[in-house]
């Protein structure tokens, strides 16, 4: 299967194979050898310039940030061993149950 649907799929692989790759010629891997907290700094810096363009109302900068924002979520999950795979799984144990309950159960 390709196009829109596995763009995610195709974008985790990627990460994944360049977290191998020499940090001097992959911007991902320059990400990644910096450290997990350096990937969760990015990824805020990149939600926060998306949440601006939400509020802004420019659907094609949103896009582009919202694009951002789920490229450096990925490369922060990779970095402390998350993969796409477990957060579909999480995903899809959710969908069983209303958003209000699933939030109400979850530990304090």
């Amino acid at each position: 299967m390709s196009g829109p649907d596995r763009a995610l799929h195709r974008l985790a692989a990627t990460i994944a194979a360049r977290a191998e790759a020499n940090p001097d010629s992959s911007w991902t891997a320059r990400l990644l050898a910096r450290g997990p907290e350096k990937c969760a700094e990015k990824f805020g810096e990149e939600a926060v310039e998306a949440v601006i363009e939400a509020v802004r109302g420019d659907p094609a900068r949103l896009t582009c940030e919202a694009a951002d924002v789920l490229y450096h979520l990925l490369v922060m999950c990779a970095a402390r061993g998350v993969t796409l795979a477990e957060i579909e799984a999480e995903l899809a144990r959710r969908e069983s149950q209303s958003g209000l309950a699933e939030k109400s159960a979850r530990p304090r």
